[in-house]
């Protein structure tokens, strides 16, 4: 949060409107919506319905169309004008999204601003598919990351040399490059019939699909489902694990775990 606007204008909120479905903003996301004078959304990635929670009267823009400066010029100008302005942004603002290009010009013109959190798609996503991100004794990291596109990766985020770790990945903004996936899995040693998960538009009202693959066969799946969008991929050594048939107990709620909430208590076999 920044402090109070130097220029005695209005504050500049961002908010994660979270993967799509509007009921899965914040609630203070939603009373910032319900209460904004203007509202600058990005309309090629957060459903519209999001901002039905405006007032009457307020001014609603969709940034599909507008350069990283125009979106500046017209923030700074709008605080300028108003108490309240919204930039909604999918998922969480500061995950894949341009929120320090776009605050950088804020501070420097004496504007207030505050970023507001918001579900990711990768929380969505597993939750879509009844899916956890980690498990006890299988994996208790998840990397967050992505493929390089236009967008290069800086030395030593590749995929494959995150994916030699063999932990949980959610791999963003990459379901053009699934190949890409593929090659780097393999290079890192992940086996063929590794699981490997696909949701696009996780949370989405009637548009969530969900595809279930191996790493031999995830792209030709998504291919005849015609995912080329708008997807989260999942590669992790926990998928499928409702069906296993043993796993290890968590700790914290195991009978024989004390901790400060709890006593152990001995279990006996007859």
């Amino acid at each position: 949060m920044q402090p109070e606007s130097e220029t005695g204008s209005g504050r500049v909120w961002f908010v994660g409107a979270g993967p799509g479905d509007p009921d899965l903003i914040t609630v203070k996301g939603r009373k910032l919506l319900e209460t904004a004078d203007t509202i600058l959304y990005a309309g090629s990635l957060v459903d519209r319905a999001a901002t039905l929670f405006a007032p009457a009267g307020c001014e609603i823009r969709d940034s599909k169309d507008m350069t990283l400066e125009e979106m500046t010029e017209w923030l700074i100008d709008r605080a300028g004008r108003h108490a309240t302005v919204v930039r909604l942004q999918t998922g969480d603002p500061g995950l894949y999204g341009a929120l320090i290009e776009l605050t950088r010009p804020l501070t420097a013109a004496g504007i207030a601003w505050t970023v507001v959190p918001g579900v990711s798609s990768a929380m969505a996503a597993m939750a879509a598919a009844g899916e956890t991100l980690t498990l006890p004794e299988v994996t208790q990291t998840v990397i967050l990351t992505r493929v390089a596109g236009r967008t290069p990766m800086p030395p030593g985020e590749d995929l494959e040399a995150l994916a030699a770790h063999q932990t949980t990945l959610c791999i963003f903004l990459s379901i053009t490059l699934l190949h890409k996936v593929q090659q780097a899995l393999r290079a890192a040693g992940w086996a063929e019939d590794a699981p490997i998960l696909v949701v696009q538009k996780a949370s989405w009202p009637g548009e969530e699909r969900i595809v279930r693959g191996t790493l031999a066969d995830i792209k030709q799946k998504c291919q005849a489902e015609k995912i080329a969008s708008q997807a989260m991929i999942v590669a992790s050594p926990a998928l499928g694990a409702a069906g296993w048939p043993d796993l290890a107990r968590s700790k914290l709620y195991d009978p024989a775990f004390s901790h400060r909430f709890r006593k152990a208590t001995e279990i006996t076999h007859d």
